[in-house]
């Protein structure tokens, strides 16, 4: 492997071993024992969860690969499990609500489970069938988790604060620690022991399968709306009214869909950006770099959030606009550096400046995951959570199909520019949702003095 893998990750390390262990009082929660047992039980269960997603993440495409499908319909496998996500994931977000979370849980363990055991097939139908099992659990996976948090944390009573304590260290570990190892741990299945693609797809189903024996055994029920009278189509009318009225809520919604799309995109970009020519690159290792920059980010972010200032809605704002930015960096050095032409071999030079900016990328990911959660624990209405969530991911779903259904008509450098945009588009509407969080405040002491200076003195007798 060559040097460069190695420095890059090193030096990534170094700074995240020297933020955590530099923090002071001032970055930690003072919390309670009892609050400590919960979060510990929730991280170790999402964590979990987290292994048996990013084990697969690195040899989705390269899987696809050996068993000889083009790009073209490797896109259109992509495009079934964001399809999927984004047909059902509102339905499966409202039964979480109304069904249960604890159950939605399960249910994500089982699906995924069942999308791993198609990997086996090289039959095109058998795989997208396991693409339309991975979208439904992936719409499970990010919100029927968050919201059974939020409703037990305020259930037990705990602080509302020590609620993006658990955010944080949940993206740090899930979203960094788990995603680095899984990275290491499948190219070792894959390369070292040369087990095949598909080895990293059994080990996840084994640890979502121990997950699911946790979250049955340990977790308790809770719910958004109980309510018999309410029919999915009632829940779903609730939930677009709670969008439409309230512009805190969908400008969240948009900023998640924004970013949240150019990221799922650039899951699928990254791999043939390093490899135009089909160079040997490191698939796990170079997945377990970008999982450290993450680290770095929601290191980054535990600090901020401990903090009341910068607000999050602020910072955020600076977050958006150097994450599109870094995805510039593609459509740069296709102008700045002379391509090379030469079939396989090592990572080219302008494939080390690329890393470097994903790595950036990915740092603004490892912030945006956290200050999302405790932005969404503010402002989505408890009683349907799992919908509104879910229907966030809607928009975001549409983009992402569009995207690969046209993956072979534009190069690579336009795709990347067009994440760059909506990145930048979802900083402006940041900027947007900071400037509404203020105002209320202004607002109720300007009511306040007017009404004061209005109303007239009483007659007394």
């Amino acid at each position: 492997m060559e040097l460069f893998y190695y420095l890059v990750f090193g030096g990534l390390a170094a700074v995240v071993a020297v933020l955590e262990l530099s923090k002071n009082n001032k970055d930690r929660i003072v919390t309670s024992q009892p609050f400590n047992s919960f979060k510990n039980n929730y991280l170790l269960v999402y964590s979990l969860m987290m292994a048996g997603d990013w084990l697969q993440g690195p040899y989705v495409y390269y899987l696809y690969t050996v068993y000889g499908f083009s790009k073209g319909e490797i896109g259109h496998l992509f495009i079934a499990g964001f399809g999927s996500s984004m047909l059902f994931g509102t339905i499966v977000g409202s039964l979480a609500d109304k069904q249960g979370r604890k159950r939605a849980c399960v249910t994500y363990c089982i699906t995924y489970i069942l999308s791993c055991l198609t990997k086996h097939s090289p039959q095109y139908k058998v795989l997208m069938l396991g693409r339309v099992l991975g979208g439904i659990a992936t719409s499970l996976l990010f919100s029927a988790f968050e919201s059974w948090l939020v409703a037990e944390h305020f259930k037990r009573g705990f602080d509302q604060q020590w609620l993006s304590f658990t955010f944080s260290k949940a993206i740090f570990l899930g979203n960094g620690l788990v995603a680095i190892l899984s990275g290491l741990f499948g190219n070792i299945l894959v390369e070292t022991l040369s087990l095949g693609p598909v080895s990293p797809f059994d080990a996840a189903s084994f640890l979502l399968a121990i997950g699911m024996a946790i979250i049955m055994s340990t977790w308790t029920e809770n719910y958004g709306d109980p309510s018999e009278n309410k029919d999915l189509l009632t829940q779903f009318k609730s939930a677009a009214v709670a969008i439409a009225s309230d512009e805190k809520i969908a400008l969240l919604g948009a900023i998640q869909s924004l970013f949240e799309g150019s990221m799922y995109t650039f899951v699928f970009l990254w791999t043939p950006a390093l490899s135009p020519n089909n160079e040997e690159i490191p698939h796990g290792f170079i997945f377990a770099t970008y999982m450290l920059a993450s680290m770095l980010g929601s290191s980054i972010a535990s600090r901020l959030l401990a903090r009341n200032t910068p607000k999050v809605e602020s910072y955020m704002q600076i977050v958006f606009v150097i994450s599109s930015a870094s995805l510039l960096l593609p459509i740069i050095t296709s102008f700045l550096v002379t391509p090379s032409k030469v079939k396989g071999g090592g990572i080219t030079f302008s494939g080390c400046l690329q890393v470097l900016g994903f790595c950036t990328f990915e740092s603004c990911v490892g912030i945006f995951w956290p200050s999302i959660m405790k932005m969404r624990s503010q402002y989505i209405p408890e009683e349907a959570r799992s919908t509104i969530m879910n229907f966030f991911r809607i928009p975001l779903n549409i983009f992402v199909c569009i995207v690969l259904y046209n993956v072979e008509a534009f190069p690579i450098t336009v795709m990347f520019g067009m994440c760059s945009i909506f990145l930048f588009m979802a900083s402006v509407l940041q900027r947007r949702l900071a400037a509404i969080t203020d105002k209320p405040k202004t607002e109720v002491w300007t009511d306040m003095k007017e009404r004061d200076t209005e109303v007239e003195p009483l007659n007394v007798p």
